[in-house]
């Protein structure tokens, strides 16, 4: 790839308001990447340089020199002095996008990428797509927070959905890989930032939405206008697989070009009959414009009804085989950290680690395990640190209104001391008149002893649930991240409880 192939990416969408030293372009030679880190520039690569909330990438464009970069994409103009290819963009960050799609040579063209958005459900319904795709023999790669799958290797994911060098340098692997398709989460974060942008999606997702990254972005309406670019980023013929069940769904049908809906409360193109739901999984039938078929999945719970219901539908849409659908759903043993069942047949209780870290996600898991349960609920949860605060009351609302025990600790503190996260989260919690307030409110900040107290108090037949950071094996606490993985931590305590008990 050359300075000059690259700078007619550009020119092509409009992108160059001036140019700097183009007469040097044979010069160049063959560009080896993309960047947009000043301190990871290699000899040969373009630095592109974005504006952040902090500082703008401009101020760096000198270090990239200093490291040989061969060109620099900025929105300001070059300083005095400055002797290799510089180019004014209106828009840094589409421009990233744009090249680094036309670097890795526009993978997504050569696979369909079906794009998941919402607040919760998405990481569950990608790997519910990939599914059913591998079953019909398409051999399909995952992006999203659990992690990045290509091929048979799967890497620890940096974020959701990463910067796009990183997407698109993925997306490459893939299809060199022979993935014919790809299931990505694309969070509202990507969304704004345009990391997607240079991305051909073959379908879209929409599953819902609900209250989160306040801290990012200005209200709910802004959280939602990014959700929505998806769905206005699709091509005409791409369908657009929507939840009629939200409130904001009919607003992603007027975008999308070719909306199919699903819902379990409201008409719509793919719907479910009468649901058998249990520890062990779901069974039903789905009604859809191309006939009836049945559900047999490991998943538990309503809300996984839903994601089950959005893969049905994008897979209905792009053609695939019923007894692939069928298959591929079946197969799916779980998520990392998504109703996660980490006891076993030897524990009286159950024990379930979950991600959930919203008011919504949590009243859903206490929701769907309410029902399981012949004994009491408790529930283990924290919030996050140096994020939305607005959220925190909400959270201990709902936990104190489903539960029977809570114990409040530790999430990610991050930055803040966790005791005023702690107290944050209480103000939310009113006293319970028909039980002890006394005896079913445990604040312990240490969250390693917060999960094994739950699990020492736990009764036969009741649940415990430990929710908030689901797949992750860290805790950041001030400026340390530090080893920390849930399901690791309640193990260990199911076997001293066994121990205790005798049972082991």
């Amino acid at each position: 790839m050359t300075w000059a192939e690259l700078c007619g990416a550009l020119r092509g969408r409009g992108l160059i308001r001036a140019d700097h030293a183009l007469r040097s372009e044979a010069a160049v030679g063959a560009v080896t990447g993309v960047a947009y880190d000043s301190r990871a520039v290699t000899a040969g690569q373009v630095f592109i340089a974005l504006k952040g909330q902090h500082a703008d990438g401009t101020s760096f464009a000198r270090q990239a020199i200093e490291r040989d970069a061969a060109a620099v994409v900025s929105e300001q103009a070059a300083p005095e002095g400055v002797h290799i290819p510089w180019v004014v963009v209106e828009d840094a960050r589409l421009a990233l996008a744009v090249l680094a799609a036309t670097f890795y040579g526009d993978p997504s063209r050569q696979m369909r990428v079906i794009g998941v958005t919402g607040t919760n459900g998405k990481t569950t319904t990608a790997y519910l797509v990939a599914s059913i795709f591998d079953a019909a023999g398409l051999r399909c790669g995952i992006l999203g927070t659990v992690g990045y799958r290509i091929g048979d290797e799967v890497r620890e994911a940096t974020r959701t959905t990463p910067e796009a060098p990183e997407v698109h340098a993925l997306l490459r692997e893939m299809v060199d890989r022979r993935c014919g398709a790809c299931a990505m989460e694309v969070s509202s974060h990507a969304l704004s930032l345009r990391r997607v942008d240079g991305v051909t999606f073959a379908a879209g997702i929409f599953t819902n939405l609900t209250r989160d990254h306040l801290d990012f972005h200005a209200d709910m309406d802004d959280y939602f206008r990014a959700k929505r670019r998806l769905f206005e980023m699709l091509p005409r013929d791409a369908p657009s697989l929507v939840n009629l069940d939200d409130p904001r769904g009919p607003s992603i049908v007027e975008v999308g070009g070719r909306p199919v809906t699903y819902a379990i409360n409201r008409p719509a193109d793919v719907t479910p009959g009468p649901l058998s739901t249990s520890l062990n999984g779901l069974a039903f039938d789905v009604r859809t414009p191309r006939g009836t078929l049945h559900v047999t999945s490991k998943l538990v719970g309503r809300p996984n009804v839903y994601n089950i219901l959005a893969a049905i539908s994008t897979a209905t849409a792009l053609d695939v085989p019923f007894d692939a659908i069928e298959r591929g759903l079946q197969s799916l043993d779980g998520v990392p950290g998504r109703f996660q069942v980490v006891s076993d047949a030897k524990d009286e209780v159950t024990v379930v680690v979950d991600y959930a870290h919203t008011d919504d996600a949590l009243r859903n898991l206490l929701e769907t395990a309410r029902p399981l349960a012949s004994g009491r609920l408790l529930t283990v949860f924290g919030c996050g640190g140096d994020r939305d605060r607005t959220k925190r009351p909400l959270m201990g609302a709902v936990a104190g209104r489903l539960s029977d025990l809570i114990v409040i600790t530790s999430d990610n503190p991050r930055g803040e001391d966790p005791n005023r996260i702690i107290e944050d989260v209480q103000r939310g919690i009113t006293p319970d008149t028909r039980r002890d307030s006394a005896q079913r409110l445990l604040t312990i900040v240490d969250r390693g002893a917060a999960i094994a107290k739950a699990i020492e108090l736990a009764g036969s037949g009741d649940i415990v649930l430990v929710a908030g950071k689901g797949h992750e094996k860290y805790q950041v606490i001030g400026d340390r991240t530090l080893p920390f993985d849930d399901v690791a931590v309640a193990r260990d305590a199911l076997v001293r409880r066994r121990t205790k008990s005798g049972a082991a």
